[in-house]
C-alpha cells in the first residue's frame, strides 16, 4: 500500500514533468482514494479502461492519455461526464503522463520502443529536454523496407504502413511514438534511412519519396502501449502493490 500523494510524488519526480511544456497537466488530474493497493495502467482514459480498471478493483488508472488538453470541452457534460461519474463513483484517482512518460530515458515510450524493436540507440532530436522525446539508432542488421515493415509487424502485432524512400537496405533509423510524423524531415537531415512512428498525414507520403527516406506509420495506440507498462511495474515493485496492464484494442 501507499499513499496517493506519496506515488505522485515519485512519479512527478521520476518522470520531470516540470521540464516539458505539454499539451495537458501530468501527473494527478482525478482524485479519488488515498491509498492505493491496486494500480491499473492502460493507454488512453477511455470510458472502455475505466469500466475495467472499477471491475479489475483498481484504487488508482495510470494512463498516457489523459483528459483537460489544450482546447478541449470544459464543460463536464456528454462523454466526459460518462467517464467522471465512474471514476467517481468507484473513487478511482486518475494519473496521466503524457509528453514525460514519451521522453524518459528508461521507461519511456520511444525507450520501451527501442527495446520491443530491437533498435539500439545512439541519440536523441525533437522537442523536449535530453536532447528530444525523438531517438535515432541502429537495426540489429540491415534490412530492406520491406524487411523492417515485416519485423516491425510481428513485434507490435500490427502491419504499418510503410512509405519506401527507394530501394537500398535500411541500417539508421529514427523513431518517435504516437502524432510525431512531423519529425520526418529531422529523421532525412540527420541521414537517417528510415523513420518510424505511429501516424500518417497526407504530405508524409511525399516528404519520404522526396527526401529518399522510408516511412513506417505503426499505430499510435501500438507504439504507445509500453511505456506506461513499464512505469506501472516499476511503480508496482517500488511501493509493493498491485499493477495490471489493460490493453483497450484500437486499430489507429
Amino acid at each position: 500500500m501507499v499513499r496517493l500523494n506519496e506515488l505522485v510524488t515519485w512519479s512527478n519526480n521520476l518522470l520531470q514533468v516540470d521540464d516539458y511544456q505539454d499539451y495537458c497537466p501530468n501527473g494527478l488530474q482525478v482524485e479519488g482514494r488515498a491509498e492505493v493497493r491496486r494500480l491499473v495502467s492502460g493507454v488512453t482514459a477511455s470510458l472502455a479502461l475505466i469500466e475495467a480498471a472499477a471491475a479489475a478493483g483498481a484504487d488508482a488508472l495510470l494512463v498516457h492519455h489523459g483528459w483537460f488538453w489544450s482546447g478541449e470541452e470544459a464543460r463536464v457534460v456528454g462523454m466526459k461526464q460518462r467517464r467522471l461519474k465512474v471514476l467517481l463513483r468507484h473513487d478511482i484517482s486518475l494519473l496521466a503522463y503524457h509528453l514525460p512518460l514519451d521522453g524518459h530515458p528508461e521507461l519511456g515510450n520511444n525507450a520501451e520502443l527501442g527495446r520491443v524493436l530491437e533498435l539500439v540507440t545512439e541519440g536523441r532530436f525533437g522537442k523536449g529536454p535530453g536532447g528530444g522525446i525523438a531517438r535515432h539508432g541502429v537495426l540489429p542488421r540491415p534490412m530492406s523496407g520491406a524487411e523492417l515493415a515485416a519485423h516491425i509487424g510481428q513485434r507490435l502485432g500490427r502491419a504499418p504502413l510503410h512509405v519506401s524512400g527507394g530501394e537500398r537496405p535500411l541500417r539508421r533509423i529514427g523513431w518517435c511514438s504516437g502524432a510525431a510524423q512531423g519529425w520526418i524531415e529531422q529523421a532525412a537531415a540527420l541521414g537517417l534511412d528510415g523513420f518510424i512512428s505511429g501516424e500518417v498525414s497526407e504530405q508524409t507520403v511525399h516528404v519520404a519519396r522526396e527526401l529518399g527516406i522510408d516511412y513506417f506509420a505503426a499505430g499510435h495506440h501500438a507504439t504507445e502501449r509500453y511505456g506506461v507498462q513499464s512505469l506501472g511495474d516499476h511503480l508496482a515493485r517500488k511501493f509493493a502493490i498491485d499493477h495490471e496492464f489493460i490493453d483497450i484494442d484500437n486499430p489507429v
